[in-house]
């Protein structure tokens, strides 16, 4: 049995790479509880290691919005227990409710007072520093609105307490100073959740790692101590600590949280595996590739941060609409206090209430928040499905896409080939039969269309004598008989007469035919091809009722690329395309006016992907950083292409109806504020206005959680590229092989 022992901080150790994950995740787990199975202090010394620029970046980001949700959660409270003896002591609700002469004594304006003001100081605190740094900055908002208004509303009232004839607004002032800290409050808690992806993410990593030690010995360490090429030891049901190749042990692993594939994939020796994932029911033994900044979720981390916090063209627009309503709700506030004051003969007293109102009602908070939330929550989402958003601009520009051009290797087809027809050419022998006897022969063989063949049957039966034919196929005696395996080459230089018309046909859709002789007769074919994906023809019919037109550019001859079109169904297709010709193909395609997608594996694809409009790399695996992709699908599934322009056009509505819903309450709110109705006795309070406003804000918030991605529930993605995982889905293929029968 290993021996088990516990890890120490050895100051002698090479200095290891950076644990950015390690990190991310220590500033997580400091706040929901101590770490699991390792010690405190080896997660501070990771800590210690990093850089002092970037040690605490996650953290204080992370940070940032729920220290700022505490801060209003708190002085809510504290603001609402101050406002109860504000409302007891203000005249005016003192007479509302016929308790003045009770409560009334002399002195309980200063009372007033004193209470209001620890109210304004410490309630709107936040406003007033929100006003000097927006001053500052020279980009007036929302905290100029709020902090004009309060300060008026006390100013103004201070001033009666002290002799000024006039009517005070103290419970005014502290209702509305504390609606707008219980919609920040509320704000601050919708932005956490909306930005909780990264959180998830980090939560991913566990706390330690058992590495094996040189001596055979089994030792504890925390994830900073891991570096390339060092053997960990995963046990059944946990975590696995970094991205890494098995070396030795099977199992199944959950890679739901990284890539969205639901089905635990099967992973054997020389299988990849993904940080972050679950091991199954086998203990696994693997060498590490990536840790730190190089592992597969600390870019995906970065990649989502990037996303959320690139600037949207929608943004702009929502900016610009916010700093005009500042200008209008300042002017009309003015105009507002003007009005009354000269034109209406109200006092001032009544005009003040009207011009803070309309300040507080048109206070662009919801403008604010119409995209940035939705930003958040797509972006999250996104990643969740494994579809990961580098460019936001052409993200959004993903619902004008009129054309989506697909390389067909790797994308469309799984880049392998497998069995798609088999031919019997004699009725003393069936299909089961047939396929066994090639199987066994070819499973002997390291020839590619020999491995498809050795695919096609899972029963195999002992080989003797087995010898390859060279440049012809292979021979071998399999229960008793002699078994052939042989190219159209070999029936010609033996003179055997191939006249079946369905063999011409097979091969006039590009495929690669071969024959199976049995003691010298011929009894069969075999026809291979690349193999199209299961869900490449459902994604492009759905792409097409969306209105988009779908291509493909292959390196394929004009037979092979036109039998792959017709069977899944595309509009257009351009064969014996070189690699070097790709962009120009998608700029052929945008010459016609249309906003074109190219869809490929990123490698020979990459200038492609530059050109188009929308650069989507599918497949990337393991490999995130495909620099000239501007989305990247982690799955090699055609049906997440849909699923990224279903979100676009999604993310792009949600910007729309909450940017109509921000502004467009407006219209209504500020005649309303102003007082346009006081002629049929409807009139709003500051109060009032805070609580309208606050509500916009909350809706704008729930709506930007309400967006969804609708994916496809039969989604068969979630390979990494492993070789095991292509052996596994290639036995799942050979049950979809068409057999046709010779006619007697």
């Amino acid at each position: 049995m290993k021996e088990h022992e516990h890890a120490t901080k050895d100051k002698t150790e090479t200095m290891p790479a950076r644990d950015e994950v390690a990190k991310k995740a220590y500033a997580l787990y400091e706040k929901e509880g101590r770490p699991q199975g390792h010690a405190k202090q080896n997660w501070l010394a990771a800590e210690a290691e990093m850089s002092g620029h970037g040690a605490d970046e996650h953290k204080g980001h992370g940070d940032h919005h729920a220290h700022m949700a505490a801060d209003f959660r708190n002085r809510f409270w504290i603001s609402l227990v101050l406002t109860l003896p504000i409302l007891v002591l203000s005249p005016m609700l003192q007479k509302l409710v016929g308790l003045r002469e009770a409560i009334h004594f002399p002195g309980d304006v200063y009372v007033l007072f004193g209470f209001s003001s620890a109210v304004f100081w410490y309630g709107g605190w936040p406003f007033l520093k929100g006003l000097f740094d927006e001053l500052k900055t020279r980009k007036p908002g929302m905290m100029i609105l709020i902090s004009v208004a309060i300060a008026t509303a006390y100013l103004y009232s201070s001033a009666v307490v002290f002799g000024l004839t006039g009517k005070m607004f103290f419970w005014e002032l502290a209702t509305l100073v504390d609606i707008m800290l219980l919609g920040h409050w509320i704000e601050m808690k919708s932005v956490m959740g909306a930005s909780k992806a990264l959180e998830e993410l980090a939560k991913l990593m566990p706390s330690d790692a058992h590495k094996l030690m040189p001596d055979g010995s089994v030792k504890d360490v925390p994830l900073s101590k891991l570096a390339v090429d060092d053997k960990v030891l995963i046990k059944p049901g946990e975590k696995i600590p970094a991205d890494g190749v098995i070396v030795e042990g099977e199992s199944s692993v959950n890679e739901a949280m990284l890539t969205g594939e639901s089905t635990p994939a099967p992973k054997e020796t020389g299988g990849k595996v993904i940080g972050g994932s679950i091991n199954g029911e086998g203990s696994l033994t693997i060498e590490v590739k990536g840790t730190g900044k190089d592992s597969f979720l600390s870019q995906v981390i970065d990649l989502v941060k990037q996303a959320q916090e690139s600037k949207s063209k929608t943004q702009d627009l929502a900016n610009t609409a916010a700093l005009w309503l500042t200008i209008v709700a300042l002017g009309g506030g003015a105009i507002t206090l003007i009005i009354w004051l000269t034109l209406m003969g109200k006092d001032f007293a009544f005009a003040i209430e009207r011009a803070v109102t309309v300040m507080v009602i048109a206070c662009p908070h919801a403008l604010g928040l119409a995209v940035p939330l939705v930003v958040a929550v797509s972006t999250a989402l996104a990643a969740k499905n494994g579809l990961l958003i580098r460019s936001r601009v052409a993200f959004e520009g993903a619902r004008k896409l009129k054309a989506i051009i697909f390389d067909k290797t790797g994308t469309l087809t799984e880049g392998r080939f497998g069995v798609t027809d088999t031919l019997l050419l004699s009725q003393d022998i069936d299909e089961e039969t047939l396929r066994r006897y090639a199987a066994s022969v070819d499973a002997n063989s390291e020839h590619p269309i020999a491995k498809a063949i050795a695919g096609a049957s899972e029963k195999k039966s002992p080989v003797e004598n087995f010898k390859g034919i060279a440049g012809k196929g292979a021979e071998g005696w399999v229960e008793g008989k002699e078994i052939k395996v042989v190219s159209p080459g070999f029936l010609r230089e033996q003179n055997i007469e191939m006249t079946d018309k369905r063999v011409e046909q097979l091969q006039g859709q590009g495929k690669t035919v071969v024959f199976v002789l049995v003691d010298g007769a011929l009894k069969g074919a075999m026809a291979l091809a690349d193999i199209i994906r299961p869900e490449s023809k459902q994604a492009v019919a759905t792409l097409k009722e969306m209105g988009i037109r779908c291509l493909m550019l292959t390196g394929d001859n004009e037979a092979t690329a036109k039998w792959v079109s017709d069977q899944i169904g595309l509009d257009e297709y351009f064969a014996e395309v070189l690699p070097q010709d790709k962009a120009a193909k998608v700029k052929e395609v945008q010459a016609r006016g249309e906003l074109v997608a190219m869809t490929g594996d990123g490698v020979n694809d990459a200038p492609a992907l530059a050109q188009a409009d929308l650069g989507i790399a599918i497949g990337a695996g393991s490999d995130v950083a495909v620099e000239t992709a501007d989305v990247i699908l982690v799955r090699s599934n055609p049906a997440d292409v849909v699923a990224i322009l279903k979100l676009s056009r999604a993310t792009y509505h949600k910007m729309m109806q909450n940017l109509v819903w921000a502004a467009g309450y407006n219209v209504f709110a500020i005649p309303l504020a102003a007082g346009a109705l006081y002629a049929w006795g409807v009139l709003l309070t500051p109060a009032v206005g805070a609580g309208l406003m606050a509500a916009s804000t909350v809706i704008v918030a729930i709506n930007a959680r309400l967006l969804r991605i609708k994916t496809d529930p039969q989604k068969k993605g979630g390979e990494q590229g492993s070789p095991s995982d292509k052996e596994q889905s290639a036995r799942k293929d050979q049950t979809e092989t068409k057999t046709t029968k010779k006619e007697t």
